[in-house]
């Protein structure tokens, strides 16, 4: 049989999804073609009509009638891999470049870029790009942290944590923190709308027109927030917030307050409140974590969803803003879940202050 005349036989299963390839709009367009291949080859088309029908070569055609005979359809959907021309890097360079990028720093930057190493090495920035890719590394990229050094840690971290997995019965757990110097910024210029191709845009500048404080006390079970916005964060209108919240709780439940070290919080007159009202249970938060107070998770929504790329020509203006998000919040809350054991956020701050130790002792 000469090579042109090959003919092959199909079984009904593989017939059904070579011509479900064909028709399906979404297949690439070289399986497509691959399928045709197979399919024609089995109606016992020649070389040189099968290459007309798909438009590619001879090679190219017996290539693909021998794939299906070794490996069958699915080796119609996978390329062969092919050895690069370019030999690899010897894997000195590659340890060379990895140690250069995580040791050292160049001496005009605070970091390595692609093509600073590869001056440093000899060797291609795209190469560079590869190793660093192959291991995971991106210099450009930082991430910031803060590791409390509250001596307390471990006690109040047991305390809130437990608060929010295993709360007591009949008692409310209200998140509660402000939301302060929130401005009411008016755009010099309308911006133009969405549309294809085109971001939404809006102008850099703006009118200041004052500011407001968010008070918020989040509510950990039912997600409702109880909000208020005042001129100010002093000790006198915290103590007003403390008012509306004990008028909105009912008084048969205790109510236990997660809030930071703020001054505010614990001024005399506001000890003095909280001594007349025993319903009222405080748990600070530790210095430098405000992650542990789920009412920041709050602050981030309503910012980013109402706030942020608003125009406000009044304080007011603005107020009526941050309302309305807090009346359309507790219309329908839902509330935020804390996935963290108490013992989880203990074990990393541990491996995060062994590390610290590590580097300074490498000084």
């Amino acid at each position: 049989m000469r090579r042109d005349d090959i003919c092959l036989y199909l079984n009904p299963d593989d017939r059904a999804r070579l011509q479900a390839l064909v028709a399906n709009r979404n297949t690439p367009r070289k399986l497509v073609w691959r399928a045709e291949i197979v399919l024609a080859t089995a109606e016992c088309h020649g070389t040189f009509e099968i290459m007309r029908r798909a438009k590619t070569s001879k090679p190219t055609v017996w290539r693909w009638q021998e794939r299906y005979l070794d490996e069958g359809v699915e080796g119609l959907r996978r390329d062969k891999t092919r050895p690069s021309r370019v030999p690899p890097l010897p894997r000195d360079t590659r340890l060379k470049v990895i140690t250069k990028t995580v040791q050292e720093t160049p001496p005009n930057a605070t970091h390595w870029s692609r093509s600073s190493v590869a001056e440093a090495v000899g060797i291609s920035p795209s190469s560079v790009g590869r190793i660093w890719a192959e291991a995971g590394l991106k210099p450009h990229v930082t991430r910031s942290f803060k590791v409390s050094n509250d001596p307390m840690f471990e006690g109040k971290v047991t305390d809130i944590v437990g608060l929010y997995l295993d709360p007591p019965e009949r008692a409310v757990v209200l998140c509660v923190d402000e939301k302060s110097q929130i401005q009411a910024l008016d755009r010099t210029q309308r911006g133009l709308p969405l549309k294809k191709g085109r971001a939404a845009t809006m102008t850099h500048d703006y009118k200041r027109h004052g500011t407001t404080t968010l008070f918020a006390a989040l509510d950990v079970k039912s997600g409702k927030v109880i909000g208020e916005c005042l001129p100010r964060h002093r000790a006198q209108e915290f103590l007003r917030f403390l008012r509306r919240i004990d008028r909105s709780v009912p008084k048969s439940r205790e109510v236990h307050f997660v809030l930071d070290n703020y001054a505010t919080h614990k001024m005399p007159e506001v000890s003095a409140w909280l001594d007349k009202h025993p319903r009222f249970k405080l748990h600070f938060t530790l210095t430098s974590a405000s992650w542990l107070n789920m009412v920041e998770r709050f602050f981030a929504e309503i910012t980013s969803k109402r706030i942020r790329r608003g125009s406000y020509t009044s304080v007011d203006d603005l107020e009526s803003a941050i309302y309305d998000y807090l009346l359309q919040h507790n219309t329908k809350p839902k509330p935020f879940t804390w996935t963290k054991t108490a013992e989880n956020i203990l074990r990393r701050e541990r491996r995060a202050l062994d590390a610290l130790d590590e580097i300074r002792g490498n000084r």
